[in-house]
């Protein structure tokens, strides 16, 4: 089936299910540092999250006005698809999915990683911002670094499963989880987790005081809403790999 009413109400979901994974996040950090965090909206902050949609969207969008800033919204688009992506066939099941099935789920992802990488680089370069573009270059450097030891996990997946399939790997640990044989392997996934997802402590992995918001640094308002979406997107997509690649589906 080419488009699955099942996986695009998923995909919905998904979108709404960061919303309330950004206000669960305001809400530890604010007990780790003893603070209150969101308690104005609705009951316990409940609704900060739509008052912080508001703000943004209501937001005005401006750009530096050169003929290459006009590709920045296409390519912001295009990095907020590609997450989307991410979450079709491997994570919601063979049933639930909008393009046939793909036996090497792990060169489907791998593909995904790397336009994902490039609409990031591209939407750096466009913003016309010198600190923009040097946290364009560091955040690339190290994406690559851990998409390396993504690659390396990727290939220890397909020799344990015998197959490049993600829905063989949840088959394969019907006797045992990967996550007891290999328990170093899934820390480090749960670092890499965070790391590219932007998450605290490494929220500005790519950045130092110089680069000020990174290769977001030049966008705001309903564009800079989606970048952030894109990033805690990436996160539950992230924990919903590891559930899949070391915890038995």
């Amino acid at each position: 089936m080419l488009f699955s009413e099942h996986a695009l109400i998923s995909s919905f979901l998904v979108i709404l299910l960061t919303l309330f994974v950004v206000l669960t996040e305001r809400k530890l950090l604010a007990f780790a540092q003893r603070r209150m965090g969101p308690t104005l909206m609705g009951r316990n902050g409940a609704f900060q999250i739509l008052a912080d949609l508001f703000k943004m969207l209501t937001k005005e969008i401006f750009l530096i006005p050169r003929p290459a800033t006009v590709m920045a919204p296409i390519f912001l688009s295009l990095l907020f698809v590609a997450q989307l992506l991410f979450s079709l066939n491997f994570v919601w099941g063979p049933s639930m999915f909008l393009v046939d099935s793909v036996d090497s789920m792990v060169l489907y992802h791998l593909i995904l990683i790397l336009l994902s990488n490039i609409f990031f680089s591209v939407l750096g370069l466009l913003s016309q911002s010198r600190y923009a573009i040097i946290s364009t270059v560091r955040g690339l450097v190290h994406m690559i670094s851990l998409d390396i030891f993504i690659t390396v996990l990727y290939s220890l997946l397909v020799f344990s499963s015998q197959s490049a399939n993600f829905h063989d790997f949840v088959i394969t640990q019907s006797n045992y989880w990967y996550i007891i044989i290999y328990a170093p392997a899934a820390s480090a996934f749960v670092v890499v987790l965070f790391l590219e997802s932007k998450r605290a402590p490494f929220d500005h992995a790519e950045t130092e005081s110089e680069v000020v918001a990174g290769y977001s640094t030049e966008y705001n308002g309903p564009m800079l809403l989606m970048i952030f979406l894109a990033e805690y997107l990436h996160l539950i997509i992230s924990a919903l790999h590891f559930i899949l690649f070391f915890s038995g589906g």
